[in-house]
């Protein structure tokens, strides 16, 4: 079987690729309106983009040509929450995807509690295990939708008492959820640990390292 994939639409493309690039993990966003209003929505196309400085990225499309709440507000005030969520709060992670008005706060809705941080304007969600404050370093504009893809410079980790060990985090006890196609669901099953490898420390370029 094979699929022409100039020929498929948007939505036909994201069905297919969805269920590719799989499993996912699901940055769940906190921002904050010019109006003060807390917004909150999960992300599934998410990654790291850099360890110096601490850098996010995260792909935020649009609807109907227009940006969604999360990316208008990133724009607006230059700063936002990835919180990772665990296995206890899929339901509130996949009800946070609903569509509302500007003006609705999903914290509310979902009875989600906040807490103010440390570096940024935007609360963060109370009992996620993980919350990273960020401040917007750049945004990045690919395709025909105008999907863009915002990294943030971590400022600040927040992380539930006993999650890290010696540097590192416990991914078991942090029980991630994960996207897969559709509106289904994966937590982390079984973990199988094989030898770990010699790595080449890293560091810092200098101005001659980064243009080779």
């Amino acid at each position: 079987m094979f699929i022409d994939a100039g020929a498929l639409s948007p939505e036909a493309t994201y069905r297919l690729m969805s269920g590719i690039v799989v499993p996912r993990p699901i940055a769940w966003i906190t921002s904050l309106s010019e109006r003060g209003v807390i917004n909150l929505a999960p992300f599934s196309c998410f990654t790291f983009v850099s360890n110096k400085p601490p850098l996010l990225g995260v792909n935020v499309g649009r609807k109907a040509g227009r940006r969604k709440d999360t990316g208008a507000n990133i724009h607006a005030l230059k700063e936002f929450v990835v919180n990772i969520g665990d296995a206890s709060q899929m339901v509130a992670i996949h009800e946070s995807s609903a569509e509302h008005a500007p003006d609705v706060s999903e914290t509310e809705l979902l009875g989600l509690r906040t807490l103010p941080c440390n570096t940024v304007r935007v609360p963060r969600l109370a009992d996620a295990p993980v919350s990273m404050e960020c401040r917007l370093e750049r945004v990045v504009e690919f395709g025909d939708t105008g999907a863009e893809f915002i990294v943030g410079e971590v400022m600040m980790f927040h992380f539930r008492e006993g999650l890290v060990h010696d540097g590192k985090v416990d991914t078991k006890a942090l029980n991630p959820v994960c996207r897969i196609g559709g509106p289904n669901y994966a937590t982390l099953g079984e973990i199988v640990t094989l030898r770990g490898m010699q790595q080449t420390p890293k560091s810092v370029m200098n101005g001659d390292d980064a243009t080779r």
